[in-house]
């Protein structure tokens, strides 16, 4: 039998080879809709490694460590006091200032940290981003889960101080709406990750807007209820602070916790249906700009 006979009758090895027998195959989205959760969810263990990395780095070389959790919301909560109920002299719907003020210091932090370090995912992870491949996606969902415990860390120190008056004052008047603590908890969370999603794809051109948005949280905390009442606002400024998604969902969880304050299933269903498009309109656009940022950071 001839050579040439012999390679007809044996196909080439390397042609024999399936797109199977390759543990991870990465190619270019073509669906505008692709969002690519199945590999955020098979790299579940990368998102608790960044989860992990954010808490010990920020921390690691600190006297006091994760006390400042509790020293940041707390003297905040006590500047608050001063300025606003001792000099502003602003009610506080007859509640006492020091969980009034923390309440909504504890849920608001949650938010404005997740949308500000979200939003510069591409520029400070350019160097991690443009060396290895994984799901672009697991590294603002990780900053989502580490703020997640900070979170719970104050919200431990926010309990301590309601039981405290719970026990001691007789103004406060929780009631089972807590229950939906979780969920508005999820809505802070997602809407800071699609806000913050949307940032960080537009910084990756426009730096600007980086200071821009540090500038923007401030002013939209007094656009939210975190430090008065909504029921103080005159009638033609709460018809524009209820149009901030945030403001329900702060109310909702002072109103739990505390007794005082408004609920309405139509404004928190208002929150959730903006939250979701905000949420879906960032993860396009993340997931469309990640393709070629590193040509432009």
């Amino acid at each position: 039998m001839q050579l040439a006979d012999v390679l007809r009758e044996t196909p080439p090895t390397m042609s024999s080879t399936s797109d199977d027998d390759w543990t991870e195959v990465i190619q270019p989205r073509t669906r505008l809709l692709d969002l690519g959760l199945r590999d955020v969810w098979r790299y579940r263990d990368l998102v608790l490694l960044f989860v992990r990395r954010d808490f010990v780095s920020t921390y690691k070389q600190t006297i006091l460590g994760p006390i400042w959790f509790f020293i940041q919301p707390l003297l905040t909560t006590i500047t608050y006091m001063v300025v606003f109920g001792g000099i502003a002299n602003l009610s506080t719907d007859g509640l006492p200032q020091l969980p009034f003020y923390l309440a909504g210091v504890t849920i608001w932090n949650y938010f404005a940290q997740t949308l500000t370090t979200v939003s510069t995912v591409f520029t400070a992870n350019a160097a991690i981003f443009g060396k290895v491949y994984f799901p672009r996606l697991t590294m603002p969902l990780s900053i989502v889960v580490s703020n997640l415990i900070r979170f719970g860390i104050q919200f431990a120190l926010f309990l301590a101080v309601w039981v405290y008056y719970l026990a001691t004052d007789n103004r406060l008047h929780p009631n089972l709406y807590i229950l939906l603590t979780p969920v508005l908890l999820v809505l802070m969370g997602l809407l800071g990750l699609g806000l913050g999603m949307l940032f960080s794809a537009m910084t990756t051109k426009y730096r600007d807007l980086a200071m821009l948005l540090t500038f923007g949280i401030q002013l939209l905390m007094y656009a939210t209820p975190v430090i008065y009442p909504l029921s103080q606002l005159p009638l033609k400024y709460k018809a524009f602070v209820l149009v901030n998604p945030l403001s329900s969902v702060v109310e909702t969880f002072r109103y739990a916790f505390l007794g005082s304050g408004m609920f309405s299933w139509l404004a928190l269903g208002y929150s959730t249906a903006f939250t979701l498009v905000v949420l879906l309109v960032g993860t396009v656009v993340f997931n469309k700009v990640e393709k070629s940022f590193t040509d432009t950071v």
